[in-house]
Formats: structure tokens, sequence, C-alpha cells
């Protein structure tokens, strides 16, 4: 299934409004076998934008699709320019409250499993194993012809080797790691083929437009069906890719809860919304069960309950 290329939702019903109220989450956790999805949300304490939240990246900016980064060498040149630039800053990004706490139900065998929309990586660098990337990760560089992968700092090297004294400042920095430069500071960048048969590479990722890979997609259809509840944290729902895993809870009968500030468009399928800043909510939830987010002393860690 292709990622639409939707860069905005307007709730066309009414939805409940959001709630402050984190005892249904602290209620599904200690029960176990909660299933996380996350979304760009989690990241934004980290200081990696939001797409669609207030002040969010698609105000300013619209994300490359597969479609012109595959049929336009204008194009790649332009998105490996800001890319290679916002690696700079994105690659130096670390986990917040909100992944440690992820980490840490994870750690006390709360949780099924963990996908993320996010390309960062930061759950992974919290501690959390087994995280399904959903729309890949950008620390991994793909060739378009051969498929060989290779490592985000070996390009970023040579990048640097290529094209120094590029030195432009960045007008910002978006959730895929593309930092905002203008025509003219991308200038005659010097984008570099694969090393190993000349072809076109691309980040490790799926771009709007592409398709996600259809066996990744039966993996989060498989961690949905095993787990007994659904647990949102900072996604908008706006892309189907995300959206439809929480529909497929929904129908099964599995709770679904959110905590993100904004409406989403899963609203109508979720038990409830919590409209809180996901770092404090996470840390709270944590603090609710007895389990240490960052080492600190806590009351007796909880352990999963029988449904």
């Amino acid at each position: 299934m292709r990622m639409r290329p939707t860069l905005s939702w307007t709730p066309t019903e009414d939805l409940p409004p959001g709630t402050t109220d984190l005892k249904p989450v602290a209620d599904v956790l200690r029960t176990g076998g909660v299933l996380v999805l996350s979304g760009a949300g989690i990241s934004t304490e980290s200081g990696i934008p939001d797409y669609r939240g207030e002040g969010g990246s698609l105000s300013r900016h619209t994300p490359m699709t597969y479609q012109e980064f595959t049929t336009s060498g204008r194009a790649r040149r332009r998105y490996w320019a800001r890319s290679h630039l916002g690696w700079r800053t994105f690659g130096r990004a670390r986990p917040n409250a909100g992944h440690r706490a992820v980490a840490a139900f994870g750690r006390h065998g709360l949780l099924a499993g963990v996908i993320t929309q996010n390309v960062d990586g930061l759950h992974q660098a919290a501690g959390t194993d087994g995280v399904v990337e959903l729309h890949g990760g950008l620390d991994r560089v793909v060739c378009l012809s051969c498929g060989a992968l290779s490592p985000r700092h070996e390009l970023a090297r040579r990048l640097e080797e290529a094209n120094a004294g590029f030195e432009p400042v960045a007008a910002g920095i978006n959730p895929d790691g593309d930092a905002d430069l203008s025509d003219e500071q991308v200038g005659d960048f010097r984008v570099l083929p694969c090393s190993v048969c000349g072809g076109i590479l691309k980040p490790d990722v799926v771009f709007f437009g592409e398709a996600v890979p259809p066996q990744r997609v039966e993996h989060c259809r498989a961690l949905v069906r095993a787990a007994t509840s659904l647990l949102v944290l900072g996604s908008s729902l706006t892309v189907m890719s995300g959206l439809r895993f929480v529909r497929q809870a929904a129908q099964a009968g599995k709770p679904v809860l959110i905590v993100n500030r904004d409406p989403t468009r899963g609203d109508g399928h979720a038990l409830t919304r919590v409209a809180l800043p996901l770092g404090d909510a996470l840390t709270t939830v944590a603090g609710r069960l007895g389990i240490p987010v960052d080492g600190g002393p806590t009351a007796e860690p909880v352990t999963p309950s029988a449904p």
C-alpha cells in the first residue's frame, strides 16, 4: 500500500475533547500486552519538530515525494543538500523523557511491541528493543539499483569531502531530517552515486507516495493481533500507514488510547485522548506504576496483571 501524500486533515465529525486524565493509560499498561504506535510528536522534546502540530514543519515545508526524487536530478540535488545539512543536527538528537519512559515500560514487560512512524532512531537510542520502523530509518542509505545498504555516516563523510565549504545556515529542520534551504543555498551541491554500482542513493526511508514494504505492514498487523491494547503516542494519524492499525485494533475490540495534544484522525476509534505533553505524561504514568524512567527512586515496580 502506498503512503498517501496527505499533508493535512480537517475533522469532519464532532470528536470527543481531549482530557488530562492519565488513569486509563496507567490501567492498560498495568495489564500489559500494550502495543505502542509512536509519531513525530514524541520526538519534539528532543528538538525535532512535528509535521502538523503547532508550529509544525508543514506550514513551511512540503516533504519530498518518491516520484519527484526518482524522476528529477534537480530534486535529488536539492534533497541531498538539505538532508546532508540536516543530518548534522538530526544525528545529534538524543532521546527525551517520552522515549525513556517507553523503554522503561518495555524493560518491565508491559509492552507487546513498539511501532514507530519516526525515522530518527530515538526509541532504539533510549534502549527499546525490537522497534519496528514503519517508515524506515535515516541512519541507513539504500541504492535504488543494486539494493546495497550502507551506513548514513559513511555517505556523510563522502559528501563532506565532495562538498568542501558547504556551510549554509538553515532556516529550520524538519521531522524527515531535511533542512530548510533556498535554491541559492543549495547551489551546485554535488550528489554522489552508489559506491558499489553507481546507482541512485536514497535514504532507507519511505517517502510520501512510496509503498511501505508489505512484509513490514503484515508484521505490524500481527503485532496488533497479538496485543491487548494500542497506545498511540504523538501521532496525528493523518496518513493511512498508521491509521490502519488503529482501525484494526478498534475493529477487533481492543482498547485504543491516544496521547497527543491536538485532535487526531483516530480519535473516533479511541477510548480516550490525553491532551498533555508526552514527556511529562509518560513520566507521570511511569511514576504511578512504580517504574523508574531515569534510574531515580520509585516504589516497587508493577508487574503485568492478568487481563
